[in-house]
């Protein structure tokens, strides 16, 4: 099973109905610019304030969070330039849905349909796609795809289709399992292995029957920055439709890689110049240096994209096919893709990209020499370092991401799942901006903080150690 378990609705935004009445707190120097009485913090307040005071108070509050920039956890964009910005803030009013009305701004993502499409070897220049909110929406709409097509098959054929099922890796995104637990399809998990720390070909074909409506390779695991070997995976179903006649169509989640591959790879073969590849996704405010949130979704040609799942709007002036799942959605995130795109151009991508994993290979190659790490993921597909401690080490790595808190970093910690279940990693994902002086700051840090421990007291050597706390691996951020 991947890294995902039952929700608890103690986890959702609940209302505290105990506490509705509590008052935020206001600094004294606010005295006179806020409205006296105090302010609530779980209702409305009774009237308007000035925009500035609401502003300082918002301010006040948001600082409390973490620095973005020490947050190796994320991979979503924490910088972009000034004139990105001032960009995006010219088009937060604009509805990329109102095609009539914003008819520019919708040529924008067309132009970045086309873009990534010849970025990823759209053979035919046939390929259809969108802008979505993220990878996860993109995913969504990639499972419905295969889903509608194995259906149509099925019925075709006069089969039953009540039964779906979809093939992937235990390290999958969050986003895979709820749409296989949204749309009622049978999760099929294969699970990774050492020293790989990736799937077997022939065990994902093994997991594929009539029923199979597709199988995910990932380009970039978010567990360990690893991609998987798709066109190895697309050899072992080549093999089993020629041998058992069944037929199942390979979705690439390049969520990460799909910024990372082309620019730094591009000999690697795992896009469209794979013909069992029917759809990729990728996450422009990931390494397509866009703030969140901006996915993108490409199918290789019409007939992949089934009529079903495309709907006419006529509500705002004009018909206007939709296939997404959200409606309305500003088109600011669209028009920053566009932008970053015309400030880098293929050049810029790879400097950048090449720039974050020289300094991944780096903190890698230096992590390996601290006696008390080992380093099982370094850079070398995505720029993306993930380490694990020695047996003999008893300082675990849920101890030293609280320690590395103490210096401002954010590093999370995790079990990997099935198989590795019992294999807990560190992950730091390098992003652009994170410069080797960086990096020194953050060895430093490590090397203070695993120093050698004093040893234990004789008097406890026969105690049991108490198991570290398991912690689920991560999700995109």
């Amino acid at each position: 099973m991947p890294r995902t378990r039952q929700g608890d609705v103690d986890m959702v935004k609940q209302v505290h109905r105990e506490r509705r009445n509590v008052e935020l707190a206001v600094a004294p120097l606010y005295s006179g610019l806020v409205p006296t009485g105090g302010i609530p913090r779980y209702r409305l307040a009774p009237g308007p304030m000035a925009p500035d005071s609401a502003a300082a108070l918002v301010r006040d509050e948001i600082m409390l969070d973490s620095n973005a920039r020490l947050n190796l956890a994320t991979y979503c964009t924490t910088w972009m330039e000034p004139q990105a910005k001032g960009l995006i803030a010219d088009s937060l009013d604009r509805n990329l849905v109102d095609h009539d009305q914003y008819g520019q701004t919708a040529e924008l993502e067309t132009r970045c349909v086309n873009i990534l499409a010849n970025l990823w070897n759209d053979p035919g220049t046939n390929g259809v796609g969108c802008s979505t909110g993220g990878s996860s929406e993109a995913t969504m709409l990639a499972g419905l795809a295969m889903k509608f097509n194995w259906r149509a098959r099925r019925r075709a054929r006069g089969l039953p289709a009540d039964r779906p099922n979809l093939v992937m890796p235990s390290v999958v995104h969050t986003c895979w399992p709820k749409f296989c637990r949204y749309w009622d399809v049978e999760p099929r998990y294969v699970p990774i292995r050492e020293p790989g720390f990736t799937v077997d070909p022939a065990e994902v074909a093994s997991l594929c029957d009539e029923n199979t409506i597709g199988a995910v390779a990932i380009l970039g695991s978010s567990a360990l920055g690893i991609y998987d070997p798709v066109a190895e995976m697309a050899s072992a179903l080549d093999r089993l439709q020629a041998e058992r006649g069944v037929d199942v169509p390979l979705h690439v989640d390049a969520a990460v890689g799909g910024f990372i591959a082309p620019f730094l790879e591009p000999d690697l073969v795992w896009d469209f110049r794979v013909p069992r590849v029917l759809s990729i996704n990728t996450s422009g405010h990931k390494f397509g240096l866009v703030y969140p949130g901006i996915g993108w979704i490409i199918w290789r040609d019409k007939k992949a994209l089934p009529k079903e799942l495309i709907f006419d709007c006529e509500l705002l002036g004009g018909s206007v096919p939709t296939f997404t799942l959200n409606f309305s959605r500003s088109g600011a995130p669209v028009v920053a893709q566009y932008y970053t795109f015309l400030r880098l151009g293929f050049e810029g991508y790879r400097a950048v990209q090449q720039a974050c994993r020289d300094v991944a290979s780096y903190l890698a190659d230096q992590i390996a020499k601290i006696p008390a790490l080992e380093v099982i993921s370094d850079g070398t597909h995505l720029p993306v370092v993930a380490l694990r401690m020695r047996p003999e080490t008893t300082t675990t790595v849920f101890d030293l991401h609280d320690r590395m808190r103490k210096h401002g970093w954010q590093i999370p910690a995790y079990h990997l799942p099935d198989a590795l279940g019992d294999t807990a990693v560190m992950r730091m994902v390098i992003r652009n901006g994170f410069s080797r002086d960086t990096a020194d700051i953050l060895l430093n840090a490590l090397r203070a903080e695993l120093a050698e421990p004093s040893p234990a007291p004789t008097a406890q050597a026969d105690t049991p150690a108490v198991p570290a706390p398991r912690r689920r691996g991560p999700v995109y951020h």
